[in-house]
Parts: structure tokens; C-alpha cells; sequence
């Protein structure tokens, strides 16, 4: 399966749409195998979830999300963990280890200009 972290540096970028990039991590009997960063190609609404699911994510990490783009994820049958922070490393050990949780950071509107949810 392959995970997506929104990554801003080595760290969990607390909003996706804005993130420098996504790190895809190919996971396989609970151990990352292959990481690949993919700059993020531009924020439109809509646009980062289809995109991710054709780079064939099955889950999504991110501090933060819009609620536009939770919907088209889990249309797609991807899972959506929001709510993490720390480095993109911690996340994917903790999620290989199924330990990962989301926290539920959800924004509802898309102008919220970093006042969301305490996440920029």
C-alpha cells in the first residue's frame, strides 16, 4: 500500500493543500520499503486528492485538511488521518505499526488563511 505524508521540510505539513510536496512511502508487512517525494502540484480545490489517487495512494497524512478534500479521498476508498505532527519519519513508523490515530483536523472552510484547527 502506498501512504502519502503532506511534507513541508522532514516534517507532517499542518495543512495539505499548502505543503511543499507529499513523501510517498511504499508499505508492505508493516515496514516503509521506498520513499519518493512529489512536489506539490499546485493547490486547486479537488485537484490533490484525484491526483493522489492516480500516484495510487490508499492513505493520507496530513496535520491538517479541508473537508472538501476528506470527501473525495474516502469517495476513493482512501483513509484520511489528520491531526499529525512531527517528522514525515515518526509518522510512517508510528502508521506501519498501526499506532497511528487521526485527530480529527478537519477545516470547514477553505479561506480560514492558517486560523484552522490551530494548524497553519
Amino acid at each position: 500500500m502506498k501512504i502519502a505524508i503532506a511534507t513541508d521540510g522532514g516534517a507532517v505539513a499542518q495543512h495539505f493543500g499548502h505543503c511543499e510536496g507529499f513523501t510517498l512511502y511504499e508499505v508492505e508487512n508493516g515496514t516503509a520499503k521506498e520513499e519518493k517525494f512529489i512536489p506539490n502540484p499546485g493547490h486547486q480545490p479537488g485537484f490533490l486528492p484525484n491526483f493522489l489517487h492516480e500516484q495510487g495512494a490508499g492513505a493520507v497524512i496530513a496535520g491538517g485538511m479541508g473537508d472538501g478534500a476528506v470527501r473525495i479521498f474516502r469517495e476513493h476508498g482512501i483513509a484520511v488521518i489528520t491531526g499529525i505532527s512531527g517528522s514525515k519519519e515518526q509518522a510512517i513508523e508510528r502508521y506501519s505499526r498501526g499506532e497511528l490515530v487521526s485527530g480529527g483536523s478537519v477545516c470547514h472552510e477553505h479561506s480560514h488563511a492558517g486560523s484552522c484547527g490551530g494548524h497553519a
